[in-house]
């Protein structure tokens, strides 16, 4: 799941789509059973100096569901709840919380929001959700008395009724959560599955060229990483022209 604050880039996958995007909206890739994909700055936008940042999240999917066939949805800006009350500007950008509930269609129950506040704003977390957490994006927030910055990820007990509070410059932060896992996974690379056996026949899939070609990104390949690769070159070489299952 891709979500800007900054910047722009364009996705391309095997499935042959092709789609921008621009903060505020939704690039909803389901890996399913394989699929291979870049995200690049665009050719128009290169002539000058870009400023990009967001988030990519990985949302596990139910075991039942991980050799479904992949996809790729795009939700605009304008599709996604939005909501302003008492200094917080939140978007619902999948899943269900606060009495609301976004288009993005999910395999398991879940919530993801962004939400801006003002300095002193408080936010409650969602009830009806097992798991909850928040990412510090920016600013300053309070919680139960302690301060936290940007970049720390807060994990909270279940059935915690906490609110976050925005410090004296406001706060931006990232709430997720949702149902407990059905199992631990696995991962390495870019292939995640609760079985180690189907990430070792990712592997050898992709060292044989089985995954599909990305439509208008053909010419680079990536090798697969060995297993001793620093984790320095493994994070310089995730993104582009990269499978995901």
């Amino acid at each position: 799941m891709t979500y800007l604050f900054n910047g722009e880039i364009l996705h391309r996958d095997s499935l042959g789509s092709q789609q921008p995007i621009v903060p505020g909206e939704v690039n909803w890739m389901t890996a399913g059973r394989g699929i291979a994909h870049s995200e690049r700055t665009d050719q128009v936008l290169r002539t000058h100096s870009n400023r990009l940042f967001g988030i990519q999240s990985w949302v596990a999917l139910p075991k039942d569901a991980e050799e479904t066939a992949p996809g790729f949805v795009h939700h605009p800006a304008a599709s996604l709840p939005l909501v302003e009350d008492g200094g917080v500007r939140l978007r619902l950008i999948a899943g269900a919380g606060w009495g609301l509930a976004a288009p993005v269609a999910i395999s398991s129950p879940l919530f993801y929001a962004d939400a801006v506040l003002v300095p002193g704003a408080a936010f409650p977390l969602p009830n009806e959700h097992e798991e909850h957490a928040a990412y510090v994006l920016d600013g300053e927030v309070e919680v139960a008395g302690d301060r936290f910055e940007p970049g720390r990820m807060l994990v909270f007990r279940a059935g915690d009724r906490l609110a976050l509070r925005a410090g004296p410059w406001g706060g931006r932060v990232l709430l997720l959560g949702g149902a407990v896992m059905d199992g631990p996974r696995h991962l390495f690379w870019n292939f995640v599955s609760s079985s180690r056996e189907r990430i070792e026949q990712a592997k050898a899939d992709w060292k044989a060229g089985r995954f599909g070609k990305v439509p208008g990104d053909e010419a680079e390949f990536i090798p697969l990483p060995e297993e001793r690769v620093s984790a320095r070159t493994e994070v310089q070489r995730l993104g582009e022209g990269s499978p995901t299952t």
